[in-house]
This record gives structure tokens, sequence and C-alpha cells, in this order.
């Protein structure tokens, strides 16, 4: 179907799923994941993640939506940036991967994406931005999905509208 790149914030977006730039814990943080647990309502989203218990690198996890305009949320660890020799892309490529494929199973066909990694993670944003757009890109020749990216940043649209130019 189809991947669009805006500048939005995911948390007022109208889509089957939002996913989460979580921690391993899959407690309340800063930057995307405390805007989404503000806007889902803190204590109810708290409290479904608590009783999943966590979720590994790599993985990801889904809950409810509680107040957002998702009905829900998939939750996501991303790699730390460490460098680049401990696994970081695979673990990355992972991230959208298992969000997709767990989205895809709950019968989401519209999912909204954060970029992963790139913000106190450290993740070197233009080889994070290649990394989302060719999964979101390889996942959408099998499923037919509306994927957004959706970043707060103009400067990234416009360069993922480079990047996927060519």
């Amino acid at each position: 179907m189809s991947l669009t790149v805006i500048q939005n914030d995911i948390t007022k977006l109208k889509v089957d799923a939002i996913v989460n730039a979580a921690n391993a814990a899959l407690a309340p943080g800063g930057g995307v994941c405390g805007a989404i647990f503000a806007a889902a309502g803190y204590q109810d989203l708290d409290q479904a993640c608590r009783k999943l218990g966590g979720c590994p690198t790599g993985q990801a996890v889904i809950t409810e939506g509680f107040a957002l305009p998702a009905k829900y949320i998939v939750h996501t660890v991303g790699p730390i940036w460490r460098g680049g020799s401990a696994g970081e892309e695979e673990l990355l490529r992972s991230c959208y991967r298992t969000s997709l494929a767990l989205a895809w199973q709950t019968g989401c066909r519209s999912v909204a994406f954060p970029l992963i990694s790139a913000g106190i993670y450290g993740y070197p944003l233009k080889e994070a931005l290649a990394i989302a757009l060719q999964e979101m890109e390889d996942f959408l020749t099998d499923h037919p999905m509306d994927l957004t990216l959706a970043v707060l940043d103009p400067a990234i649209v416009t360069l993922a509208d480079q990047l996927r130019k060519g």
C-alpha cells in the first residue's frame, strides 16, 4: 500500500497502531515514550506495561492504546548505539520487523512509527532512517498496509525524501 514520512506528533495520528520507542523495562521514559504515556493515560499504560514484564532489545510487545486515537501501541526496544560493532544494525532492523509482524498478526493495517534509536539512544540519524525506510518498504512487498514514519524535525522528512530517491 503506502509508506509516508511526515512531520507530526505520533500521539495524534488516527491509525490502528503506533509504535513506542520503549526501554527494556517498558517503563515510562522521555522523548517519544514519555509523550505516548502522557497521551495514552499514564496509569493505564504503566499498569499494562508492568503486566508484560519487559521486552528484550530488538523485540516487540503490544498493549491497547487507551486514550490515544490508535487502538494499539506496539512497544519495541531499540539498541543503544555503541559504535556499530555490537550488533546494533541487526537489532534495529529486528525492531521494525517484529513490530510490523506483531501489528499485522493483531489485524492492524495502518501503523505509525517514530524513528527508533535515533534520539537518546544515539544511533546515527541517516543510518537509522535508512534502516527504517528499508525495513518498512520490504514489509510492504508482501503485506498491504499503510505505514507512516512520524518525526518532529522537518529536516528528517527532507532527508527521507533524499534517501528514497536514491
